[in-house]
């Protein structure tokens, strides 16, 4: 079974206690969390955060980072940059 997190503008430890769910009740093989644009770094924070203080087994399987178009308030197409990390026990 495989679980997606969304990361937001919400605190880290949001993000990361919703990674922990899924590990432990939902019991989740993969955890993939995904993020936009400035989330990125926020992504990236909560991953090095399950695996080096509560989840030191948990491995990252795969990181694969793309571009999404997206449109701006004027209707032009802009470039956004995105990141799939994927964790799994």
């Amino acid at each position: 079974m495989n679980s997606t997190v969304y990361i937001g503008n919400k605190s880290i430890m949001n993000y990361v206690l919703a990674v922990l769910t899924q590990f432990n009740t939902e019991n989740a093989e993969k955890v993939i969390i995904k993020a936009r644009g400035k989330a990125i770094s926020r992504a990236v924070d909560v991953e090095e955060m399950v695996k080096n203080r509560f989840l030191p087994d948990i491995k990252v399987k795969e990181v694969k980072l793309g571009t999404d178009q997206i449109k701006n308030e004027d209707g032009k197409l802009i470039n956004i940059s995105t990141i799939e990390i994927v964790l799994s026990k």
